[in-house]
């Protein structure tokens, strides 16, 4: 559909500052590090100020060497002296293997004095004391930051009294309500890290986002300086945006098998190519495509191509690792957990089978080609989706858009709320705590009181409860979770939020956790567990649900041309109904009644109206009323990703023909959590981009009723029904301020 050709670039070389450690210099020089690029010096001189800083420059480009170097160098030079511990740092990933392959980085240089130990749940009991009592830099990452170590800070004394550096790598992840979590950790952090001492320098490092600065700010809490302005060289790169072909009878092949034939293409002409799908099952249903094509070619060309295994286990790494290396391995079919775990260069090719999400996996994916400096091949395959697409289609909306706005909100109160009784449990809470927490933190805190989870004395709040706040509170929700239980053994595999529970792992479900399938047996919402068992039934289930939304408060309108456009507070009331079971191919087999209680969320929404008049003059008559909102709605969630770091599954959507609150018909837009994760605020503030979009992703598509690649939803509570394609394409127009 279109082929991109981005020009090489040279590096920016400088010299190393005058503060670098001679120990930590003369293992850099050891390892063939002579000078810096540009973006590394410009860290450096930041970090050696004092000052917080985010990298944010491209795959590839040496960010670890901006935060490891200042950090080593305070390692090695603070030897302990009698009684006392000497300086100490703290790095923190959003997985195990990346936190690994930086022990191994560490590892590498062998600066004296540095004691580098990784901390996870995978560490045996004996292990931890001694990183507890030795180590003086710690790799872990946020949940067992929560769970274990601020919790059981008085342990951690001696290493948080000499913390000077904590580190933050790919801090992008850390969106939506999960960056609210983590947020809300780092202040934690903050806190009780001052109560022994210590004021942390902050280094974060992420892909290229929108405005880095303001991101990482809002992550710590602190002002924080970005440095943005990549030195380091890239290879030219030939990018195309690939879509696959419509057959007679309108359908088309699947982004999957697509990329498959790509892999097998580019294996067979010797380019070492890594293809990226959406889920583990994808990648190895891709690496079986590609292999069943090479077998009819040469056999010996499909023992090249490879699956990438989830589970982050350091041997399946390091044994991809080697083969890539080697050119064993001349094909990779990998999920995006290659994106953050293990460490690959000198790729030729990368092809994505469907749009990542974000602009900023996009280019993290395809800076995975061309590491070696020479030039590179990135191919992006549309899936059968509506942002797919259109991007397929506005070449503009990639390569001349900047990256979306990373959305994170601190002041969630669903999310904030338990953070505070987590810190009043750690140390109690006094007056000038308030501050670091935010201004809704005071009221935050009289709910906690009349609950009873907090007491109120004249130093401050205190834990009122005998359990401990951490285990009713996961860093990737908001509010209770549903533990996942395995039938047979009683082992927990996993938990959902338990507003996701009635979906996800209803009675019946088939439920994908870390690549295996679950079939769930029962799900015992009074205790809060679903309970599966392990097996591919064959078919996929998909709950069946009716809403009804209530406005509680509109915080912002904005009158339009032909429409009101709101952004504001809603309750969103759902019960599921019922589930379908469906094949691979799509077929329907099966639908199946539950009986399940109504869950209400209060959450924030954007949701605009069209008076009834103004449908009928643009051709849109009462009978098609409910059916062009129903597909314009679909469209607008698929769309959103466009101007926000969400995905389809991170917001619902409901839509009425004459709703009791406006009294008009309205299509609605929410954040699927509570409180609310701010993309329904980043749609309403980039509305007309977002609607605009999407009017002309429905319109472009080639379909002619509607398909999954304009108006169908794969999440749709009501089947795909009423859905009106030309009718939703004349509610967005109606949306959009050219109009009238």
């Amino acid at each position: 559909m279109h082929v991109e050709h981005i020009p090489a670039r040279p590096a920016r070389l400088a010299q190393w500052p005058a503060e670098v450690s001679p120990a930590v210099l003369a293992a850099l020089l050891g390892a063939g590090i002579e000078r810096p690029w540009s973006h590394q010096r410009e860290a450096l001189d930041l970090v050696h100020a004092g000052e917080h800083v985010v990298l944010a420059t491209g795959t590839a480009s040496g960010k670890s060497l901006g935060y490891l170097v200042p950090l080593l160098g305070s390692l090695a030079d603070g030897a302990p002296a009698a009684g006392v511990r000497g300086p100490t740092a703290l790095y923190l990933s959003p997985t195990k293997a990346l936190a690994a392959d930086q022990l191994a980085r560490v590892d590498r240089l062998a600066v004296p004095g540095v004691r580098a130990a990784t901390y996870d749940g995978d560490t045996p009991p004996d292990e931890r004391r001694w990183v507890r009592e030795h180590a003086n830099l710690v790799l872990t990452n946020p949940d067992l930051l929560h769970h274990s170590l601020l919790p059981g800070h008085q342990r951690w004394s001696r290493f948080l009294r000499g913390l000077r550096y904590v580190v933050v790598d790919e801090c992008h992840v850390y969106r939506g309500v999960f960056g609210a979590h983590v947020a809300a950790v780092l202040r934690r952090l903050r806190r009780v890290a001052g109560r022994y001492g210590s004021t942390p320098t902050f280094v974060l490092a992420s892909a290229t986002v929108s405005d880095p600065a303001a991101h990482a700010s809002r992550l710590t809490g602190l002002p924080v300086h970005a440095v943005t302005n990549d030195g380091s060289p890239r290879g030219a790169m030939t990018f195309a945006l690939w879509e696959p072909a419509t057959g007679e009878d309108g359908s088309r092949r699947s982004a999957t098998t697509e990329a498959a034939d790509i892999l097998a293409d580019l294996v067979e002409r010797g380019v070492q190519t890594v293809a990226f799908a959406r889920s583990r099952a994808g990648s190895e249903a891709l690496a079986a495509g590609a292999r069943r094509r090479l077998e009819e070619l040469d056999p010996t060309l499909a023992e090249g191509v490879s699956a990438y295994r989830g589970g982050y286990l350091p041997q399946d790494r390091r044994l991809v690792e080697r083969g890539l290396r080697s050119g064993a391995v001349r094909g990779l079919a990998a999920t995006n957990a290659l994106e953050l775990g293990i460490d690959v260069s000198g790729l030729d090719a990368v092809v994505m089978a469907g749009w990542p999400g974000r602009r900023a996996s996009l280019w993290q994916q395809a800076g995975r080609a061309g590491r070696s400096g020479e030039d590179s091949l990135a191919v992006l395959v549309a899936a059968d989706d509506p942002l797919d697409s259109y991007l397929v289609r506005n070449p503009a909306a990639i390569f001349g858009a900047a990256v979306e706005s990373t959305v994170v909100d601190p002041d969630n109160p669903h999310v904030l709320a338990p953070h505070l009784a987590a810190a009043a449990a750690e140390l109690p809470l006094a007056e000038a705590d308030l501050e670091l927490f935010g201004p809704s933190s005071r009221r935050l805190l009289d709910v906690l009181v009349e609950g009873g989870i907090l007491r109120r004395r004249p130093t401050g709040w205190f834990w009122a409860r005998e359990d401990r706040p951490t285990d009713h509170l996961s860093l990737r929700g908001a509010g209770e979770v549903v533990a996942v239980v395995e039938t047979r053994t009683g082992r927990v595999i996993g938990t959902v939020d338990e507003a996701s529970s009635h979906t996800q792992v209803h009675t019946g479900a088939v439920h994908v956790h870390q690549g295996d399938t679950w079939v769930v047996t029962n799900l015992d919402l009074e205790a809060r567990a679903a309970h599966a068992v392990r097996g591919d039934p064959g078919w996929s289930t998909s709950a069946q649900s009716v809403s009804r939304f209530d406005l509680l408060a509109a915080e912002r309108t904005t009158r339009r041309a032909r429409v009101d456009v709101t952004f504001g507070t809603v309750r969103v009331t759902t019960q599921v109904t019922g589930f379908m079971r469906r094949l691979p191919s799509g077929e329907v087999i099966g639908t199946h009644p539950l009986d399940l209680p109504e869950h209400a969320l209060t959450t924030k929404a954007v949701w605009w109206t069209v008076p009834e008049e103004v449908l009928e003059a643009a051709g849109v008559g009462a009978p098609d009323v409910p059916g062009a909102l129903h597909a314009a709605e679909h469209a607008a969630i698929g769309m959103l990703p466009l101007v926000a770091t969400s995905d389809r599954w991170d917001v619902g959507g409901v839509s009425t023909a004459l709703h009791p609150d406006t009294g008009l018909p309205t299509v609605m837009v929410y954040d699927g959590y509570p409180g609310g994760a701010g993309f329904a605020e980043r749609a309403f503030e980039a509305f007309e981009a977002w609607v605009g979009a999407t009017r002309d992703a429905v319109l472009g598509c080639p379909c002619r009723s509607g398909c999954p690649a304009c108006v169908q939803s794969p999440k749709c509570g009501n089947g795909n029904e009423p859905l009106d394609k030309a009718g939703a394409v004349t509610v967005l127009e109606l949306a959009l301020a050219s109009v009238g």
